[in-house]
């Protein structure tokens, strides 16, 4: 049996990537401030010390530019690291990622892998402002050649960073800066997470709550307030958005017949109704009730802390909505 050790998210992600560089010299890191500034949130503090500045490279701010450098690297055999500072800036490199790193491998006849990873922060902080705020994992989940990635808990960051980092695709690492300090089990011999595999983290029999990243523990806190009524709920963390694994929702959907989908990003065309999608297509006949959704307001996100918190998905409109489904009110 493994040992535990308690990390913060961030230390989890930055022991994946030192112990893939220690393990392969392929792999290298690359973006704003990742080696003398120590990280801008520090998860790739001490690894320009580790590693020289050969494999942490400190880049200008040109996200179109390095993601380039890195499409360019990765097809000729090097598997590079690549941090936005926020993905909101992937939009700088969107045509590099949509143009080149998801299409050169099909566009080649498979002449040419393209094994890179794309991290940063996603979505949301606190008070960052509207082009700091935007949940970006929408965008890129309608792309096939790319595959996303999203972890709740530290164990995932690091199991999934691993798996991602020795993928022959390129992988979009979505991370959220409010989790950067929240700690968790890891094991001391943490290995790669397989991509694909959602885990249900609370069971439950009155509904389905799916959810992914930060989330994964909105929906947690609110089947705890929700088992203060009476109301078992089942959340199930997805850990990647693509591959989906569409097999676990569904499964606990026909146990509880109800489902939520909890998501930081707009609804309209966003994650939420892929996934609503899918389970009416396969779960139909479980269904007691119409899928319902929780996401960010229809808004660009606004400065102002309270209306922040307003259109941020929150465990009491969670609860209401579970609440709404098990008693068909409204």
């Amino acid at each position: 049996m493994s040992n535990m050790r308690q990390l913060r998210f961030r230390e989890a992600l930055r022991e994946a990537m030192t112990e893939e560089m220690d393990r392969d010299e392929r792999v290298f890191l690359m973006g704003e401030e990742v080696g003398h500034y120590q990280g801008a949130y520090k998860v790739t503090e001490g690894m320009l010390d580790r590693f020289g500045s050969g494999r942490v490279l400190d880049t200008p701010i040109a996200e179109s530019g390095f993601a380039g450098i890195g499409i360019g690297a990765a097809m000729m055999g090097l598997r590079p690291i690549v941090e936005f500072m926020t993905w909101n800036f992937s939009a700088v490199a969107f045509d590099q990622i949509l143009n080149n790193a998801s299409k050169v491998r099909q566009m080649s006849g498979g002449q040419f892998n393209c094994p890179i990873v794309f991290r940063g922060p996603n979505g949301s902080a606190k008070q960052v402002g509207s082009q700091h705020s935007t949940s970006m994992e929408h965008f890129y989940a309608t792309i096939p050649g790319l595959k996303v990635v999203a972890p709740a808990f530290p164990a995932d960051a690091k199991g999934l960073m691993k798996a991602a980092i020795r993928d022959d695709n390129p992988v979009v690492f979505i991370e959220s800066e409010t989790l950067y300090s929240v700690k968790g089990d890891v094991p001391d011999n943490q290995d790669a997470i397989e991509f694909g595999r959602a885990q249900v983290v609370r069971d439950g029999t009155a509904a389905t709550l799916v959810a992914y990243s930060r989330m994964t523990h909105v929906a947690l806190e609110a089947a705890a307030h929700l088992a203060k009524e009476g109301i078992e709920v089942e959340v199930v963390d997805l850990r990647t958005l693509r591959p989906l694994d569409e097999e676990t929702i569904v499964r606990s959907v026909q146990k509880t017949h109800r489902c939520v989908v909890v998501h930081e990003g707009w609804s309209y065309g966003g994650v939420g109704a892929e996934i609503a999608d899918r389970v009416q297509r396969l779960a139909f006949d479980w269904l007691e009730a119409p899928i319902l959704r929780v996401a960010q307001l229809d808004v660009g996100m606004p400065y102002n802390a309270k209306l922040e918190q307003a259109c941020i998905p929150q465990p009491d409109r969670v609860r209401d909505t579970v609440k709404r489904l098990v008693f068909r009110d409204g």
